[in-house]
């Protein structure tokens, strides 16, 4: 593993982060708002004046890092540095960008590109939950459900890029819910912040419900009214909790991991979250050499800008 600086980029839906990392550290760091997640190219020139910001805080040029790591939301090809599809509705123009002609005219580095999911893995890797584990799953559980992969120290990826990071997209209702993917019962159409508001409005009683009462239904609300002792938010709350158990118990079977690190927003209630997770997982896996080390993840929203020194560094 090198220790030469990088630029960083993690484009999401509401934001893109900018930082320049050395190691396992970041050095500085921008955030570009947003708003409209339509078109990326749009947004492009913002990112790259963030970036030229950082690096001015960071005492750092261009010239004295090794490339820049783009973290992006979808299905990446990573030796060409091409968008290969992207969740609908978002960044639809991404695919016929040439983010490496980009990159090399904003800054004159080379480009890898990475999905968001695998880049949050490989940074928890190199500098936060996953150290030492070179067989791990990571689960993000936020306003999607992103997820990926990595065997024998390396990611998984797959001959059509997909390998690992549709973890979020394994059915666990066969008969379920309606997903974005196209696909029924899909662990984020059923245990998701996006579809939680659905699923909390078709549940029996929900009228009479505290969340009945809430301007916003999230997680952070749900966990909120349970704790308070609304049936319905109780329900709910355990629902999701087993759909969350049973996709990780496949992804288990199908990766063989020594630990699956858990990150994203609804993590601020892992106290909640990781004793229910821990209990059904190591009740149900088929890990006959032992059991699956479940842990929360470490660096946050960081995860996916401190993976560029791996990507970067990563044997092709």
């Amino acid at each position: 593993m090198f220790s030469a600086k990088a630029i960083a980029i993690d484009i999401g839906g509401s934001h893109a982060a900018c930082a320049i990392v050395e190691s396992g550290e970041i050095l500085a760091a921008e955030r570009v708002p947003i708003h409209d997640t339509a078109l990326i190219e749009t947004h492009l020139p913002a990112v790259a004046d963030a970036v030229r910001r950082a690096l001015g805080r960071a005492g750092v040029y261009a010239s004295d890092c090794a490339g820049v790591a783009l973290s992006f939301p979808g299905i990446v090809d990573p030796s060409t540095a091409r968008v290969l599809s992207t969740p609908r509705g978002k960044y639809a123009d991404a695919g016929r960008l040439d983010l490496a002609h980009w990159c090399g005219t904003e800054f004159g580095l080379p480009l890898r590109v990475e999905n968001d999911a695998r880049m949050a893995l490989l940074g928890e890797r190199f500098a936060g939950a996953a150290r030492g584990f070179d067989d791990v799953v990571m689960v993000t559980l936020g306003t999607g459900v992103g997820a990926a992969a990595m065997m024998g120290g390396r990611l998984v990826r797959g001959k059509h890029f997909q390998g690992g990071c549709l973890g979020g997209h394994l059915p666990v209702v066969w008969n379920g819910r309606r997903c974005i993917c196209g696909n029924v019962g899909c662990i984020e159409a059923e245990a998701s912040t996006w579809a939680l508001p659905e699923i909390c409005a078709s549940w029996p009683r929900f009228g009479e419900s505290a969340l009945a009462r809430e301007p916003q239904i999230d997680f952070e609300t749900l966990f909120r009214c349970s704790r308070a002792g609304d049936p319905a938010a109780i329900e709910i709350r355990e629902r999701c909790l087993g759909i969350w158990a049973a996709g990780i118990v496949g992804l288990i079977h199908a990766y063989d991991p020594e630990a699956v690190v858990l990150g994203g927003a609804v993590m601020r209630r892992a106290d909640d979250i990781l004793p229910s997770l821990r209990g059904h997982v190591h009740a149900h896996a088929w890990t006959p050499w032992g059991e699956v080390d479940i842990r929360a993840a470490a660096l946050g929203s960081d995860a996916g800008l401190l993976g560029a020194i791996p990507l970067l560094s990563e044997t092709r």
